[in-house]
């Protein structure tokens, strides 16, 4: 059985904790795009954790941690943070590396420093990891899959190739030094030395997986607004985040992918630029984003502030749709409950006139919201188990949602553990 764990909105949903939640009973657990760019925070018997590479269920283990095909691998820092985990006396987890997989060359993140420089105040927001450098050459097949580490003269000779042009690049348009390709082969090597007892065909283990019913979790990174196509383009990452592609990522048939998680957070968040409709400012902004996640909204990678907003039904409707959305996980719905009203986006105003479809990125720039406010329910809702003793007005917040969105709510949030969770029947029907 395999399901997949992705993001309706912006990222920053909590898809880390459904992960790590829905890990105990997963077998296997797959990244199957994305890089160190942006992270989970789980929290657990262990303590917080915030994870950039490695998936969420590395926590358990029964479980195998697998790096698919389509990660942009950063390779020193997936050990780095395979040895940060251990070092907290979290059991070393099994993990397995594809073969297939392609690794982001230090001249990657020194490229996307030197564009975000170069573009100045129209810069793209990024982490600055060397995602978009990464990409741009996988597509353009000038990459290095970790199978090339093993072919010593071959991958000498593209060094060389890759150098020549890049070399260009750093002198006449960045002004910077330029790549010695000596040192960059040592430094191939050294990484080479670090992957070499994880690499894995990790399609062939996969299918072999499936044969013997093995449940498998695919694990996505940001989510669906974020998606190179269907995004708020261009501000958005530089792979799909949909679980379409995790059919891709992994290397499995998408008709084996049987449910597919999608995750909402009760309000909206977002870390990077962008139009963003349901956006807060302000002293609003401020106390939501204080009170928020587990010890406030701060991006997992880069620790910025994220963007704050109300509850974005249009933006999440068109999310779950896009996601193929058999099941929504709403989280963080505590953080709510110190408001006595909750405005929820329910339209936006485009050009004078009022749609509940996400429309393009020029057309979502010139959107307003249209905001329908909900009694809030002014108490704590940590520790509560069953949905039906939620305070009312809490229950009506997430019927309503559901309603707008046009997916089946079938997991609440109450807080970071991954004990506070309520499994909900819904009665949604499409």
């Amino acid at each position: 059985m395999v399901k997949a764990v992705v993001g309706a909105n912006w990222g920053d949903e909590g898809k880390g904790k459904i992960t790590d939640m829905l890990a105990k009973e997963a077998d296997i657990i797959v990244r199957f795009q994305g890089g160190a760019n942006a992270g989970h925070t789980i929290v657990n018997n262990y303590g917080k954790f915030a994870l950039h590479t490695l998936p969420s269920g590395v926590f358990y283990d029964h479980t195998t941690s697998i790096i698919g095909n389509g990660v942009a691998l950063n390779i020193p820092v997936l050990f780095k943070e395979i040895q940060s985990i251990v070092d907290r006396d979290v059991p070393k987890p099994k993990v397995l590396v594809s073969d297939r997989a392609q690794i982001v060359m230090p001249y990657h993140i020194l490229f996307d420093q030197y564009e975000e420089e170069r573009l100045g105040g129209k810069s793209f927001g990024s982490t600055k990891s060397g995602i978009a450098p990464f990409y741009s050459d996988k597509y353009a097949k000038i990459g290095f899959q970790v199978s090339e580490l093993f072919e010593t003269e071959s991958l000498k000779e593209k060094i060389k190739g890759v150098c020549e042009m890049k070399n260009v690049l750093l002198e006449h348009l960045y002004h910077k030094p330029a790549i010695d390709e000596n040192e960059l082969f040592e430094t191939m090597m050294e990484y080479k030395e670090m992957v070499a007892p994880y690499v894995c065909d990790v399609s062939l283990y996969l299918c072999d997986a499936i044969n013997e019913g093995k449940n498998i979790l695919l694990e996505g990174q940001l989510g669906t607004l974020k998606d190179t196509d269907h995004g708020i383009y261009p501000m958005v990452t530089s792979s799909s985040t949909l679980a379409a592609y995790g059919a891709i990522g992994a290397g499995i048939p998408p008709y084996e992918i049987k449910e597919i998680i999608t995750v909402c957070k009760a309000y909206s968040s977002a870390v990077g630029a962008g139009a963003f409709v349901s956006e807060l400012f302000g002293d609003e902004a401020d106390e939501l984003r204080r009170r928020g996640g587990d010890g406030g909204e701060y991006g997992a990678t880069t620790g910025r502030p994220r963007r704050m907003g109300w509850f974005d039904c249009v933006a999440s409707k068109y999310g779950c749709r896009l996601q193929g959305t058999t099941d929504v996980a709403f989280t963080v719905l505590d953080v709510l409950g110190y408001l006595e009203e909750i405005p929820v986006c329910v339209g936006y105003e485009l050009d004078g006139v009022v749609t509940t479809d996400f429309p393009t990125t020029g057309k979502l720039e010139r959107c307003k919201p249209v905001l329908k406010v909900l009694p809030g329910w002014m108490e704590e809702i940590r520790g509560i188990t069953k949905f039906e003793d939620l305070p009312v007005n809490c229950q009506n917040y997430v019927n309503f949602v559901e309603e707008q969105i046009g997916f089946p709510i079938t997991m609440v949030s109450n807080g970071p553990g991954r004990e506070d969770i309520i499994y909900r029947k819904s009665s949604f029907k499409k």
